[in-house]
């Protein structure tokens, strides 16, 4: 090859590979400001994970830490380092919050604060508060944000000398447990276990009808508390699904449907009860409502006799029982009075 060749393309190569370079410095130059100026440079602050409405229960996986820049942090903001996670978890939010937005103290409800219940009541739900014992309560293992059936029993009289009526009915089903007395969370020990005490009273969260219900029930019988197990809500709503009773429009995102199941598994439940009678658990008992009142005899009027004549006149009629007799100048007459109730029953 001619040398004048050679040094012309060896020349061109030189200029390539520089060309090459300093364009990989421009553009790696160009990058690094924008890159340094995504990553925020203040305290890491406290964010919700996802959207919190009102009522929401914290747990360890709706809060997390994150940057945030120095000069939009405001002094409600929890900050890492500062504030401690586990203090939070069993709080109540007060207002609702939105996915990646800083949560502030004020949104948050600790248990035995002023407002914590009514925080932690569902939209449009109450809190009714039933009396308990030992017996009707579980023994004490019920706690705050467990679920419960209500069970009633009561003792139907009649008039007669017959056995009353016993029976038993589940009359509410999946009711939320808010408090058990005036606590709204559980009891640890000095080794962080749970301590199992009894109480007199227990705050259920439930619709204004179902409340309208209890306070009734209360005035029929004896209330009792059954504990429901964690994975009855989700047989009770394949059942609900199956059956129609929960419907999913169409086109509903997958967060909209997950929303629409846990509201349906949360509500509480006032139908397909069942009952259980002293027939169904002894021979000896009765499975029937007892008559309210004795049926009464029906009592016949007397027939009247005829008493023989004085002396040729009419021969008055004379009735056996009780009669009234009637005179009107020379003649008697004598109406039989129908005794007590008789002629009618019930």
């Amino acid at each position: 090859m001619d040398r004048k060749k050679l040094v012309l393309l060896l020349g061109a190569l030189i200029i390539a590979i520089g060309t090459a370079f300093a364009a990989r410095s421009l553009f790696a130059g160009g990058n690094a400001p924008a890159a340094e100026a995504a990553v925020p440079t203040g305290p890491r602050v406290l964010v919700a994970k996802r959207a919190l409405t009102a009522g929401t229960i914290i747990t360890a996986d709706a809060l997390g830490f994150q940057p945030w820049p120095k000069e939009l942090v405001q002094d409600a903001y929890f900050i890492d380092g500062e504030a401690d996670m586990n203090k939070l978890l069993g709080t109540v939010v007060r207002y609702p919050i939105t996915a990646g937005e800083p949560v502030t103290q004020g949104s948050l409800v600790s248990p035995g604060d002023r407002g914590f219940l009514a925080a932690a009541l569902g939209p449009g739900m109450r809190a009714v508060t039933v009396p308990v014992s030992a017996t009707t309560g579980v023994a004490g293992f019920i706690f705050a944000g467990d679920r419960v059936d209500l069970v009633l029993t009561q003792q139907i009289e009649g008039a007669d000398q017959s056995a009353p009526l016993r029976t038993a009915e589940t009359v509410l089903r999946n009711l939320r447990v808010l408090a058990t007395d005036q606590t709204t969370e559980k009891t640890t020990d000095e080794n962080g276990k749970t301590v199992v005490a009894e109480f007199r009273t227990v705050t259920l969260e439930v619709t204004p009808k179902i409340a309208e219900k209890i306070a009734v029930a209360q005035t029929i019988g004896t209330i009792s508390l059954a504990l429901r197990s964690i994975a009855d809500s989700q047989s009770e709503l394949e059942k609900a699904v199956a059956a129609g009773d929960v419907q999913i429009p169409e086109g509903a995102t997958p967060e909209q449907e997950e929303k629409m199941l846990k509201a349906a598994m949360a509500r509480p439940m006032d139908k397909g009860t069942t009952f259980v009678t002293g027939g169904d658990v002894s021979r000896f008992q009765r499975s029937t409502v007892p008559p309210k009142t004795a049926p009464q005899q029906y009592s016949a009027p007397a027939a009247p006799v005829v008493a023989p004549s004085n002396g040729g006149g009419n021969a008055a009629p004379v009735y056996r029982g009780p009669s009234v007799r009637v005179t009107r100048g020379k003649e008697t007459t004598e109406t039989p009075v129908a005794r007590s109730g008789a002629g009618k029953s019930n």
